[in-house]
């Protein structure tokens, strides 16, 4: 079972990516997808996550209304779509599935994924 994590990179105060984590190995169909980041020094955040059939999403509230996270479940894929992004959004951006959204969001994981690197440049 490995989550992939892929759409980091370094991009300008403002900017936008989308990132991508898809599964492979294993279905979640029914589990909750979340996104975490780590920046250097610091522990590992909640960002945002969705349900298993995506109707309901939870957000840290720094994040929201830039940062938009959504699935694709055909693909085993979800996404997390940021915009407005700032120099201190800079970190490692991991995915991660969970029995909810309200788990994850308390940093109940069942699986990671590694990261991807995420860069805002002032």
């Amino acid at each position: 079972v490995q989550l992939q994590a892929s759409g980091g990179g370094l991009v300008q105060a403002g900017g936008s990516l989308r990132l991508s984590c898809a599964a492979s190995g294993r279905a979640f169909g029914r589990y909750a997808w979340g996104w975490f980041r780590q920046a250097p020094g610091k522990e590992r955040e909640f960002v945002a996550a969705i349900n298993w059939n995506g109707s309901g999403s939870s957000y840290t509230d720094s994040m929201k209304g830039r940062f938009t996270v959504s699935r694709d479940s055909t693909k085993n894929t979800v996404y997390l779509q940021m915009s407005s992004l700032k120099p201190e959004d800079t970190a490692v951006y991991f995915c991660a599935v969970g029995q909810s959204t309200g788990r994850l969001r308390l940093g109940v994981v069942s699986s990671w994924g590694q990261g991807t690197q995420v860069t805002v440049s002032s």
